[in-house]
């Protein structure tokens, strides 16, 4: 999957606004299934691809955001997978762009606050993932089959 990163760029930036984070540096990484299947089992023990993985590397006042008022210094890295979204995009019948973009907007909610591990914390953050894309100008990402999307060290 060719990716544009002036496009991915361009939309991170506004969903970053979309979530009123400030003041903060967040890498991306585009990378194939191995590269992430290889991280997936180094951070988290768990073998094989995922779709996305974060990591809040902001210092210890930061490590745990609040998803309430603005967002300020937070660093940190999202890492995403092309081959898994052009293969979810398939099965969500979308773009692999936009299945792309909500992997990194799932990955920017991890890294303010918002987490899945729960039913009511997945309502939450599922709300948040379309508020967000659609405030940015993308569709809502369709319904998710039950799963973890992201997992966050």
């Amino acid at each position: 999957m060719a990716v544009c990163s002036k496009t991915l760029k361009r939309l991170f930036m506004a969903a970053m606004n979309a979530v009123e984070m400030t003041d903060s540096d967040i890498s991306l990484a585009i990378v194939n299934d191995k590269a992430i299947a290889d991280l997936h089992e180094t951070w988290l023990g768990i073998p094989g691809p995922t779709d996305v993985l974060s990591f809040n590397l902001s210092s210890p006042e930061y490590a745990q955001p609040s998803h309430h008022g603005k967002r300020h210094g937070i660093h940190g890295e999202i890492i995403a997978s092309a081959e898994t979204a052009a293969r979810e995009a398939r099965v969500y019948s979308w773009s692999p762009e936009h299945e792309l973009s909500y992997y990194l907007i799932h990955g920017l909610l991890h890294l303010v606050g918002y987490d899945d591990q729960t039913p009511s914390e997945r309502i939450s953050m599922r709300r948040k993932e379309r508020s967000v894309m659609k405030a940015i100008g993308l569709p809502a990402p369709p319904r998710r089959r039950p799963k973890t999307t992201c997992h966050q060290r």
